[in-house]
């Protein structure tokens, strides 16, 4: 279905090249994974085989036909066989689910009785089944993705092309594209996926090619991702004094709380004056309030207002007895 001879592909004003002595050949029904960092050359080896792009030197083959040996304007005739599948969705705005799917029937000139079974059909194996006159701003990330699904198969090809399928997408709706994929290439479609997530790859166990710095570094069947150091990863970075930090921003907190409390107190109730007062005029005789009017102690301490200009020495030290006797020195 898709064979790589000895590849190389070279950019304009780049030092090393794209691609480089890239072999591999994918058989009929497959499922592949390419996988590698971003620059390693998945995007390229997609580009190649969609004829978007030329190697520089080698030989690419898809579906029995060297790609050189095609004309520039048969190139639209010959990707009608390759689904393409998109990180960015690139649905058109203006027009509703079911003109989304059925534009690449009409640009391919099926005919209108094509057209109206092949749609509903796309659809339906994709679970868009009812939303046919949505515009593309009324779905979610994931129905979109759908969407882009069903154009890509409607015209029945025989290889699916998927880049980064999942990038813009939540994990539960990742899974959910990664099943409708496998679906697909159990229905005999050949399905040619690039991508970063190192967890679909590793639980679905199907052939790897990874490409580092442009040069294929492993061809295996039934593996994993292998290795993730390259995958970004969410891990905050500590800093040191952290948690000092935290509780020096506490305690000064609750000092400023506590300062503010002493300058503006909350009046105590009217009714807890005239109660304070009754108690203190008569200590020998404590008020019982009724059990239904009983308030928790939970008011502010009442701080009477002194002139300390009137107070004397021992008053200000709080050792006044209340008599005329001298107050000697104290140690």
């Amino acid at each position: 279905m898709i064979r790589f001879e000895n590849v190389t592909k070279r950019y304009r004003g780049t030092k090393r090249p794209a691609l480089s002595g890239v072999d591999f050949e994918v058989q009929r029904g497959e499922f592949v994974f390419l996988v590698g960092a971003s620059g390693s050359g998945k995007s390229s080896c997609l580009q190649l085989i969609l004829r978007e792009e030329s190697p520089t030197s080698g030989r690419v083959a898809v579906l029995g036909r060297d790609l050189r040996s095609i004309a520039n304007r048969k190139v639209p005739y010959f990707r009608r066989s390759i689904g393409s599948v998109f990180q960015d969705f690139r649905l058109l705005p203006s027009k509703t689910v079911y003109q989304n799917v059925a534009f690449t029937l009409q640009v391919t000139g099926a005919s209108r009785g094509f057209i109206q079974q092949a749609v509903p059909e796309a659809l339906a194996l994709v679970g868009l089944s009812g939303k046919e006159k949505r515009l593309p701003h009324e779905l979610s990330g994931g129905e979109q993705q759908r969407v882009a699904i069903a154009r890509a198969i409607v015209n029945r090809p025989q290889i699916v092309l998927a880049d980064e399928p999942t990038g813009n997408l939540d994990p539960g709706t990742s899974v959910d594209i990664m099943q409708l994929l496998a679906r697909i290439n159990a229905g005999g479609t050949t399905v040619l996926m690039a991508t970063h997530e190192a967890a679909f790859v590793d639980q679905m166990q199907r052939r790897v090619i990874e490409l580092r710095d442009g040069e294929m570094v492993r061809d295996e069947v039934g593996g994993g991702y292998g290795d993730t150091s390259n995958v970004p990863r969410l891990e905050p970075e500590a800093i040191r004094g952290a948690a000092a930090t935290a509780a020096l921003q506490t305690v000064r907190e609750v000092h400023r709380q506590t300062e503010a409390a002493i300058a503006d107190p909350v009046p105590a109730p009217a009714e807890d004056r005239v109660l304070a007062q009754t108690q203190t005029a008569a200590p020998q005789q404590p008020t019982v309030k009724p059990a239904d009017d009983v308030r928790p102690a939970t008011h502010p301490i009442t701080i009477p207002a002194v002139d300390l200009a009137e107070l004397g020495v021992a008053d200000r030290l709080g050792l006044d007895t209340g008599d005329d006797e001298e107050v000697g020195p104290v140690s």
